[in-house]
């Protein structure tokens, strides 16, 4: 069932996406090479305990993953799990996805961070997938479907040749972090629920330089590329008001 929020709860999400967006600038100002994908799970649990938040990413699923941000290097898609042994090197793309639950409230995004020298090909993926996200973005208005958007992002990013990944999805957000409905990042105009006022969700392309296959490392998290081509992955969550659809955890939200 989809979860319909009030004006106050919208603004609960306000709050949240703020936490979110603060992690993401951080990470994005000290991500570099030699550094661990623990210190970026250190950086966000830092933040998050600052604003007196909870990461609900620790203890999730089964097996329990085990930190508060995933953390994905290359042809990890998304889902790696932070570790002192990983080591982030020069040319590396990192995703990072970072969850932060505020005041019983949630909030969900992901960005795919340049490290250094980065081939041209997979610094244009990151570009691109990005420009997906926004391409979808712009079918986001009360009274067109979830459909519209996941269209609108499979077609800008396959008319580059790239996999839109199919096994994973954008999903509602709110009391919880994953809930009703999915949002595809491929599919059909006209087709899925409709978008109305108090919805919120999350968007989220994950687009591959090859296929979209892909498979689940040993850790039972880890999804990597089919082929071991490079994966970028861009994502907000939005929530849907009166005025139309508004992104809690974009950067900008911490210049208001």
């Amino acid at each position: 069932m989809i979860e319909i929020l009030s004006d106050y709860e919208l603004d609960k999400m306000r709050e949240a996406g703020k936490v979110v967006a603060k992690i993401l600038v951080k990470l994005g100002e000290e991500i570099k090479p030699g550094m661990s994908t623990q210190d970026l799970d250190d950086i966000a649990m830092a933040i998050i305990k600052e604003a007196g938040g909870s990461a609900p990413c620790i203890g999730y699923g089964n097996p329990p993953f085990p930190a508060a941000i995933c953390t994905s290097i290359n042809d990890e898609v998304v889902h790696g799990i932070p570790s002192k042994k990983r080591i982030i090197r020069d040319g590396d793309i990192v995703t990072c996805d970072v969850v932060a639950e505020l005041n019983g409230y949630n909030a969900d995004a992901a960005r795919t961070y340049l490290v250094g020298n980065v081939p041209e090909q997979t610094r244009l993926l990151v570009e691109r997938t990005k420009q997906s996200f926004f391409e979808g973005y712009k079918k986001i208005e009360i009274g067109n479907r979830i459909g519209d958007v996941s269209s609108a992002v499979q077609a800008y990013a396959e008319s580059f040749g790239y996999g839109v990944i199919r096994d994973l999805t954008g999903h509602g957000i709110g009391k919880s972090m994953h809930q009703d409905p999915d949002v595809p990042n491929f599919g059909k105009a006209g087709r899925g629920p409709r978008i109305q006022k108090g919805m919120a969700f999350c968007l989220e392309p994950m687009i591959a330089m090859g296929t979209h296959r892909v498979a689940i490392e040993d850790d039972g998290w880890t999804i990597v590329t089919y082929d071991g081509a490079p994966a970028a992955h861009y994502e907000n969550t939005i929530i849907i008001t009166e005025n139309g659809p508004e992104m809690t955890t974009i950067e900008e939200v911490l210049n208001g």
